[in-house]
């Protein structure tokens, strides 16, 4: 089950970053036979409230390794972001099983926590 070594000093590896929309798609089909929940952080480099975020997002994928991080820059994969209906930075979709579960807009973290603390334990 490696994950590999995770160096605490330098940028956690909890989170995954998609730069091609093909490597996306064959993993979110992949997903679909997981019972586990998947967090897309919709993010853009010219996004203020991202960076306020990014902090969270990191602490929130070291704490609750059960749950996928993924995240994906909005400029970078615009069919994706089109796909979901992303029109704010940030966006969190929380999916499981293929399907939406919730959606977060904006840079709500308590809001975000509150959802990913409900969908990683009721695993149907």
């Amino acid at each position: 089950m490696g994950m590999g070594y995770v160096n605490r000093s330098s940028k956690p590896s909890n989170i995954l970053s998609f730069h091609y929309t093909a490597k996306w798609n064959a993993h979110f089909d992949a997903s679909k036979e997981s019972n586990k929940l998947m967090v897309i952080y919709f993010t853009a480099i010219w996004c203020g409230p991202c960076k306020f975020m990014d902090p969270v997002i990191q602490k929130y994928a070291a704490e609750y390794t059960d749950v996928e991080f993924i995240k994906i820059d909005v400029d970078e994969l615009m069919g994706v972001s089109e796909k979901f209906q992303v029109q704010t930075m940030p966006t969190f979709i929380l999916i499981k099983k293929g399907k939406v579960a919730d959606k977060v807009t904006g840079a709500r973290k308590e809001e975000l926590q509150k959802s990913i603390e409900k969908h990683r334990k009721n695993i149907v």
